[in-house]
């Protein structure tokens, strides 16, 4: 019990430690610099979210690119928060993992997608192939079911 009461306030002075924390050196991120990192990480998770609305069109299961979504979405509004309070280098390291994870779920959509669609016609071509075998065996069923019933009324064996 007292290494959990430790690890908890072990916890809690770091997290309070880092909230008050100066930091000691400065990166020269200006803010132009910190504008074009944040466009990037816009479009990058718009682009995302527009390939995954096309994968779940497209069928596939697209829960967890949501969840990664999510958490780029969450890094862009830090990012912008961070753009807001003027702190240039925090914006560019939250737009950077927000694009990151944006390309990430982009090219996973985009591989979901395409799995999706080629799932769809291998199950459009089964449903096809069995129809069409479905129909011959009815079709010569039928002709095999006539075949007998005419030989035995012809025959008088009714």
């Amino acid at each position: 019990m007292s290494i959990l009461r430790f690890s908890v306030g072990l916890m809690i002075f770091l997290v309070m430690a880092s909230q008050t924390s100066v930091y000691l050196t400065f990166a020269d991120v200006s803010e132009p610099e910190a504008a074009s990192a944040l466009a990037n990480a816009e479009e990058a998770v718009v682009s995302a979210y527009r390939e995954a609305l096309k994968a779940e069109e497209a069928g596939a299961n697209v829960s967890s690119l949501l969840v990664r979504l999510n958490e780029a979405g969450q890094y862009l509004a830090r990012a912008q928060i961070e753009y807001r309070l003027g702190d240039f280098e925090k914006t560019t390291d939250f737009a950077n993992s927000s694009r990151s994870i944006g390309e990430e779920v982009q090219d996973a959509a985009v591989r979901l997608k395409d799995s999706a669609l080629s799932e769809s016609v291998r199950r459009m071509l089964f449903t096809m192939i069995v129809s069409v075998v479905g129909v011959a065996v009815i079709a010569l069923g039928s002709l095999w079911v006539w075949h007998l019933l005419k030989k035995r009324y012809s025959s008088g064996d009714f």
